[in-house]
């Protein structure tokens, strides 16, 4: 398999396509803000959609999605209110996470977690 980064870049490329194959319109990916950063943003008719992309080669350690812990949200709340207040955005919100686990080189699931978590 690839490394870390590698894994990563291909489980956000995979996770875009399968998001566009669904219907999402694909606003921005990598999106930063001071110490946090959006994996992607996308817009599902009107609900703006902050997505985690969470990639891993085995589950040995634990399912991806578990990866996402009250840091990574606190991180992404505070991103996705920075970018609500830069495009003025007054519609509904989300909070996703795609979690991408390859089985072999070309072989992989996806479990895609809507509303994964809300801001508190």
């Amino acid at each position: 398999m690839a490394t870390h980064n590698d894994l990563g870049k291909r489980g956000e490329e995979i996770a875009i396509a399968y998001l566009e194959d669904s219907g999402y319109k694909i606003l921005n990916t990598n999106w930063k803000c001071a110490r946090a950063e959006v994996d992607v943003i996308a817009d599902q008719q009107g609900t703006l959609v902050f997505v985690e992309v969470k990639t891993r080669s085995s589950v040995d350690y634990g399912h991806p999605e578990e990866f996402v812990d009250y840091k990574k949200e606190k991180q992404l709340e505070f991103a996705s209110s920075a970018y609500i207040e830069m495009k003025q955005h007054e519609g509904e919100i989300r909070f996703d996470v795609i979690a991408i686990v390859f089985e072999n080189k070309d072989l992989y699931k996806i479990n895609h977690i809507e509303d994964a978590f809300w801001p508190s």
